[in-house]
């Protein structure tokens, strides 16, 4: 049974230039690990506590020396020197510690912090990779996520120029990881140069490394991208499918959707979205409508069926009971899997535990505000993701993910690519 010798945490920089939190545990053993957590800025209201010390001289109030502090203090003198039996005990209590449904009081980036740091060091000290320590935690196969692979955006990550978030690639004709990417890679660099013939912009890119040039308005951004695939010579359709993050909470309001100049109601939008799929290679529609506009969600996933995903992301934000009542009212079939939405491995893993049980989807994802950590390739791995969304394929915090895929990809002969489609 491994006991926790020491915590020690330390504030660090996500992709963003924001402060984030990284945590090292180290064991009685001598195993030690060392995690970093990511942060979003696209949130749904039901999402675990992010813990920022408020204090506008320092980087605009987003400063998390106070969760880097309960962690060296009150988390650490309350777990040093303890025997901890699994990592459910662990995550069990920090949630006691913290006392609060949110994990407001002591941070759900510092519990989350620790949660991972302790899963890499019981890994190290049993010597197993981490996706197999992250697969025994759920009971699963280990099995390499199909990619989905930002290549424009838009909203909340790209200031806003058209309403929805993303458009990404899915190389659903792929084998492995390895011909997944190349093929990304073309589609990308013909979306580069599409940018600069069409609107005369250089590779400027948004929060996860999407491309974000001024398109018109949201069809000219999914027109653009499966143009971008022709132009890589590959098949729209057959090679390389679309998703599309929509994000729809952030154009929500008095009751209706503003897309663009257009003010839609929910069956409105419903039948926005019908059409985009009549037009376009679209296999998942990631929150197609408001977080809160449950009463509309179940005639979207009926509109969807066989055809795409209906994928909750903002509407499920990785939270067992928002998952439960979705199941209930038939109001989707994947859910966008966020560890930090819940705030640790043992939350996230009976989320994707109950997802599972209604036989839906998994999208592993990352966030707006990412690290080099690459931790989330092995969680997306070892708990079978049907998919993996980490961003685009330029960005240093974006690639320790898919390059850690590559090595597990290269040492490991696991299957690859998930049962849905």
């Amino acid at each position: 049974m491994p006991s926790i010798e020491e915590l020690y945490a330390l504030e660090i920089l996500d992709s963003r230039g924001r402060p984030t939190v990284q945590a090292t545990c180290t064991l009685g053993s001598g195993a030690c690990g060392t995690a970093s957590v990511p942060s979003g800025s696209s949130t749904g209201r039901a999402e675990a506590w992010e813990l920022r010390d408020g204090d506008p001289s320092r980087y605009g109030g987003l400063g998390c020396r106070t969760a880097v502090t309960n962690i060296n203090g009150e988390i650490r003198r309350a777990l040093s020197g303890r025997e901890i039996a699994c990592q459910a005990e662990l995550d069990r209590q920090l949630c006691e510690l913290d006392g609060t449904s949110t994990k407001a009081r002591l941070g759900a980036n510092a519990i989350l912090a620790v949660s991972i740091a302790f899963a890499r060091a019981v890994a190290q000290a049993q010597a197993q990779p981490l996706f197999g320590y992250f697969a025994g935690l759920l009971g699963a196969t280990p099995r390499l996520p199909q990619l989905t692979v930002n290549l424009f955006s838009g909203g909340k990550h790209a200031g806003g120029q058209v309403p929805i978030q993303d458009v990404l690639v899915v190389p659903s004709s792929a084998r492995c990881v390895d011909e997944a990417l190349a093929m990304v890679y073309a589609v990308y660099q013909a979306a580069t140069a599409l940018c600069l013939d069409k609107y005369g912009m250089r590779a400027l890119t948004a929060d996860e490394g999407g491309l974000a040039p001024p398109f018109l308005n949201a069809d000219a951004m999914i027109c653009d991208a499966v143009m971008a695939i022709e132009r890589a010579g590959l098949r729209p359709g057959e090679d390389i499918d679309l998703a599309v993050d929509v994000a729809a909470s952030h154009f929500f309001a008095d009751g209706c959707y503003w897309l663009g100049h257009e003010r839609l109601a929910s069956h409105g939008m419903i039948t926005r979205i019908r059409a985009w799929l009549d037009r376009y290679p679209i296999i998942s529609v990631e929150d197609g409508l408001a977080e809160d506009d449950w009463a509309a969600w179940p005639d979207l996933n009926t509109v969807l069926q066989g055809r795409a995903l209906t994928l909750g992301d903002d509407l499920l934000c990785t939270n067992p009971a928002r998952i439960q009542r979705a199941v209930e009212q038939y109001a989707a079939n994947a859910l966008l899997l966020k560890v930090n939405q819940v705030g640790t491995l043992t939350e996230a893993a009976e989320a994707c535990r109950l997802a599972r049980a209604a036989g839906w989807a998994v999208v592993v994802s990352a966030r707006s505000g990412e690290t080099e950590d690459s931790w989330l390739a092995d969680l997306a791995t070892g708990w079978a993701g049907d998919f993996i969304k980490v961003g685009s394929i330029t960005q240093s915090e974006r690639l320790a993910k898919y390059n850690r895929l590559l090595e597990i990809e290269a040492r490991h002969r696991l299957p690859f690519g998930g049962d849905h489609h």
